[in-house]
């Protein structure tokens, strides 16, 4: 069932409240967040699409070019939810938005000229996920887990990092699911850096797997560990803690929770781990959804978790990770990117006992 209605009701108050005529929708987050998750975008690393949305009280418009047109009329879901298709050449695009804007007090959720800013206000409005965006969710977060899972148990010592970064590609586009971040590391690098870019480093023992996975809009993340072998006592102290922090975030992550006080829990977690600065080395995750991170949380975060919204929480040690992306429930918290055949550490936090990701041992 599409949310279009109770969207664009949201984004018609917006409106009202602000005193604008229209908005502009520019942004590929917004733009799948308004279509049920249709994709403007071109390039996978860009921030604004090829098409764009025209929302006023009573109409709603997709504006493109020829280029776009007869892709999006014919594969994504915008007749149907009632968008009125307008296509320009591709060299007069500016020319036809002009036009059908001309006279308007317009906003826009990214830079366009005589356009009010109301990027911000769109951030919030993509937070709350609807219960057929929970279900989206389900299917690309299994993906990703499916995806993770069949490039894991493909590795092999000698791999380059490049290599692994093709292999979880390739593994993730067969799910149907774009991979728009592949951090890859291999035995040191694991312990040197906390985003690391795939190079041509050989796999030796240990290899790290991140993936930021898009589909329909919503974007999952999950990290895994592969190990060659028996693990060093270092090792093993060191997932246990990880997976204990986040227990800590996972468990905490509830409705009406401050997200402030869910990270001070984390941070004392660290510290009764034993590893009390290792927070401060790398961020420790957020919310999540149509984009891979919603918001980071900080210690003075003043967001409050609501049922239906998503996160994704990362804590980190040197040399270790944990990640999945999780979906907060009336009645407890859903990991949407489980990774089939995992090995998982059993941790309990407050009352509850969480399975989290181990380091996956190869022979």
């Amino acid at each position: 069932m599409s949310d279009i209605h109770h969207k664009l009701n949201r984004v018609r108050a917006l409106l009202a409240e602000r005193q604008h005529d229209a908005v502009l929708i520019k942004r590929i987050c917004n733009f799948a967040w308004l279509t049920d998750g249709a994709a403007s975008y071109v390039g996978i690393a860009a921030d604004v699409g090829a098409a764009m949305l025209l929302v006023t009280p009573d109409a709603r418009y997709v504006l493109t070019t020829n280029i776009e047109a007869a892709r999006l009329a014919a594969e994504e879901p915008l007749a149907d939810l009632g968008f009125i298709l307008r296509a320009a050449p591709w060299h007069a695009a500016a020319a036809q938005t002009a036009a059908l804007t001309a006279g308007l007090r317009l906003a826009a959720d990214a830079p366009h000229p005589g356009a009010a800013d109301l990027g911000d206000a769109f951030n919030r409005l993509r937070l709350q996920l609807t219960p057929a965006e929970g279900e989206r969710f389900r299917a690309v977060g299994r993906a990703c887990g499916r995806a993770m899972a069949a490039a894991a148990h493909s590795l092999r010592p000698g791999m380059t990092e490049h290599e692994i970064a093709g292999l979880l590609s390739e593994h993730t586009y067969a799910q149907g699911v774009t991979p728009i971040v592949v951090l890859i590391a291999a035995d040191e690098r694991i312990f040197r850096f906390r985003h690391p870019l795939p190079t041509g480093k050989r796999l030796e023992k240990y290899a790290m797997l991140v993936l930021c996975g898009r589909a329909h809009g919503l974007v999952a993340s999950v990290t895994r560990l592969v190990h060659f072998g028996p693990l060093s006592e270092e090792l093993r102290r060191k997932q246990a803690a990880c997976a204990q922090v986040d227990a800590v975030f996972i468990s905490r992550t509830r409705p009406g929770a401050r997200v402030a006080e869910i990270f001070q829990a984390a941070v004392e977690a660290y510290a009764t781990a034993g590893f009390d600065a290792e927070w401060q080395q790398h961020h420790q995750g957020g919310a999540a959804g149509y984009q891979a991170r919603e918001y980071l949380a900080t210690p003075d975060s003043a967001e409050v978790v609501h049922v239906g919204q998503a996160f994704a929480w990362n804590p980190s040690i040197a040399g270790v990770k944990s990640e999945d992306t999780i979906l907060v429930g009336a009645a407890g918290n859903e990991v949407l990117t489980e990774t089939p055949g995992w090995p998982l550490l059993r941790v309990a936090a407050g009352e509850e006992v969480w399975e989290r990701p181990a380091i996956l041992e190869l022979r």
